[in-house]
C-alpha cells in the first residue's frame, strides 16, 4: 500500500488529509480493519516506537494506552497480585497469568482509566485472545502490533459494529535516520531520536545513597521511555513494572511532578481496601464505576457518597476516605521509580515526589541548581541518578 486517505486531518475542516512514504515506498503497516484517522495514527506511530523501544530494553512483552499522541500509562508483562488485578477491572480474566502480553495491557490500560477511556492500543509481541477479550469490553480507538492470533483478530473484529480499527506493524521497517515535518509550511528537519536507554544510563549516581536495586533500574527504563514519547514537560512515576502516573505538556516542571504524582496517589488508593470494597450496584458500567471512584478520592467526594445521591451508584452508603485516611495510607508507600525529561530546576519536585513514595530518581541533570536537587534527595535518602540525556519530544 502507498498511500492511505483519511477522513480528515486532526479536525473535519483539515481535507485532504492521507499518510504516505516520501520515497514512494509501501507503507509499513497493514490495516487489517477499520478506517484508522489522523490522530490514530499519530497515537500509532508514536505508541509503537515505545513499546517496540520498552520490549527490547527489559526482554518482556510491553504495552501502552495512548491519548492524543500521549501514553497514559505503559507497563511489561510482569504477573499481577490479587489486589491489582480487582483495582484494574482484570480479577475475572481467565488465563490473564499465563498471557504477558494481556498482563502487560491490563496494567497499563488499569493505570489511569479515566484518561484511557477510548485509546489506541500498542502491544510490542503478537495480540493473544487473552488480551483481545480484555480490549473487547474497554472503550477504545484502535490497536497496532506486529501479528494477532485468529481467535484475537476475530474479537476485535467484532468491536464497534464490526468499525473498531486494527492496525499490523511491518516489525522489519527502519526509519530514515533523518525526519521531517512542516509547520506553517516550513520544513523541519533533524534527526531521529535513536537513543537508546539502558541501565548504565544509571552509573552516574550522585546522591549519598547510591542503591539502584534491579527492579528500580527496571522501572526508571520504563519511566524514561515511557517519556521519550510523551509531549514535553513531562514527568513519569513508575512501580512494578509500570508507569503509574504520567504528567504531559505542562509549561512548569513542578505541575508535571505533582500531575503526574496525584496520578500515582490514585493507582496506589485505587488498590485500598477501601476502595476495592466499594460496594457498587452490579448494573453500573465500568467508565461510571472509574468516574465515581476518581470522585471519590477527590475533594468533591459528596456529590457520589452524599446522603442524597449514592444510591445512584451504590448499594449502600459508602464511608468517606477522608484526607487524613488517604495520607496515612500514602504514608506506607516507597520504592516508586520517578523520571523526568529534562532536568529538574528546583528541589520543590522532591519534595513533593517523595509524598508519592518515590525512592529512586532519573533525570538529565546540568541545572544550575543541581546541587540543592541532589541536597534535597539526601535528605529523604532518595537515590538520583544523573543520565545526561534530555528526552523532549514534540
Amino acid at each position: 500500500m502507498k498511500d492511505f486517505t483519511l477522513k480528515y486531518g486532526c479536525n473535519p475542516n483539515q481535507k485532504p488529509s492521507k499518510i504516505f512514504m516520501e520515497d514512494g515506498s509501501d507503507l509499513p503497516v497493514e490495516i487489517l480493519n477499520g478506517k484508522p484517522g489522523y490522530i490514530n495514527f499519530l497515537d500509532a506511530l508514536n505508541s509503537w516506537q515505545l513499546v517496540s523501544e520498552l520490549s527490547a530494553s527489559l526482554g518482556l512483552p510491553a504495552a501502552t494506552s495512548f491519548k492524543h499522541v500521549s501514553p497514559t500509562s505503559a507497563a511489561v508483562g510482569v504477573k499481577m497480585d490479587d489486589k491489582l488485578k480487582k483495582a484494574c477491572f482484570v480479577d475475572d480474566i481467565e488465563g490473564l497469568d499465563d498471557s504477558p502480553m494481556a498482563t502487560a495491557y491490563a496494567r497499563a490500560r488499569g493505570t489511569d482509566r479515566m484518561s484511557s477511556f477510548g485509546d489506541w492500543i500498542a502491544l510490542s509481541d503478537t495480540c493473544d485472545e487473552t488480551t483481545a477479550r480484555i480490549i473487547k469490553r474497554e472503550v477504545s480507538d484502535g490497536i497496532i502490533a506486529p501479528d494477532y492470533t485468529e481467535e484475537a483478530l476475530e474479537i476485535l473484529k467484532s468491536k464497534k459494529n464490526g468499525n473498531y480499527n486494527v492496525v499490523k506493524m511491518d516489525t522489519s521497517y527502519v526509519p530514515q535516520e533523518l525526519e521531517h515535518k512542516q509547520i506553517y509550511g516550513i520544513t523541519f528537519e533533524q534527526k531521529r531520536n535513536d537513543y537508546t536507554i539502558k541501565p548504565e544510563d544509571f552509573t552516574n549516581i550522585v546522591t549519598a545513597n547510591k542503591d539502584l536495586p534491579p527492579e528500580a533500574r527496571r522501572d526508571l527504563i520504563i519511566a524514561l521511555i515511557t517519556l521519550k514519547y510523551t509531549q514535553s514537560n513531562s514527568v513519569a512515576y513508575a512501580k512494578d513494572g509500570q508507569a503509574i502516573g504520567v504528567g504531559a505538556g505542562q509549561q512548569s516542571r513542578i505541575h508535571c511532578t505533582r500531575l503526574a504524582g496525584q496520578k500515582a496517589d490514585y493507582w496506589h488508593m485505587r488498590q485500598s481496601d477501601k476502595v476495592l470494597s466499594l460496594p457498587f450496584k452490579d448494573s453500573v458500567r465500568r467508565a461510571d464505576r472509574d468516574n465515581a471512584i476518581d470522585v471519590y478520592l477527590g475533594e468533591e467526594y459528596m456529590d457520589v457518597i452524599g446522603d442524597n445521591v449514592w444510591q445512584r451508584l451504590f448499594t449502600e452508603q459508602p464511608e468517606p476516605f477522608t484526607r487524613k485516611e488517604q495520607l496515612e495510607y500514602l504514608s506506607t508507600i516507597s520504592g516508586v521509580a520517578l523520571g523526568s525529561d529534562a532536568f529538574f530546576p528546583f528541589g520543590d519536585n522532591i519534595e513533593r515526589a517523595r509524598k508519592s513514595g518515590v525512592s529512586y530518581i532519573a533525570e538529565p541533570g546540568g541545572s544550575i541548581r543541581d546541587d540543592n536537587v541532589i541536597e534535597t534527595c539526601d535528605k529523604y535518602g532518595i537515590a538520583m541518578a544523573f543520565t545526561g540525556m534530555r528526552l523532549f519530544h514534540h
